[in-house]
């Protein structure tokens, strides 16, 4: 079960996560990626982050550079959200493969 302050902080970083990866993905044309879902864990320290990326058949090698930089990332975060926050938490990547799913089960009744 969520916290009311969980939620907050929830919405508040995957926010600021979203308008930092629109800036970065406007260096590489033909490449969208957009943060679904952000979850902290119960004692704020922990925050994955789920990351829908587009085309899908680039996510692995996105997923890769997004981890490799993931110090700079959360850098980039904590100026963002100093005011807001006493302590930014680690952040951990994974790829929201859930539209990739949706596709596939459409497909799938279609036949």
């Amino acid at each position: 079960m969520e916290t009311t302050r969980q939620s907050k902080i929830n919405r508040l970083l995957q926010k600021e996560l979203g308008e930092i990866f629109l800036v970065e993905t406007k260096k590489m044309p033909g490449t969208l990626v957009s943060v679904s879902i952000v979850r902290v864990s119960p004692d704020l320290s922990v925050a994955k982050v789920y990351l829908s990326i587009f085309p899908s058949n680039k996510a692995n090698e996105i997923l890769s550079a997004v981890k490799e930089s993931a110090k700079s990332i959360r850098f980039e975060l904590a100026a963002r959200v100093r005011f807001q926050l006493r302590k930014v938490p680690e952040l951990s990547f994974y790829v929201d493969d859930s539209l990739d799913y949706i596709d596939n089960i459409d497909t799938l009744l279609n036949k």
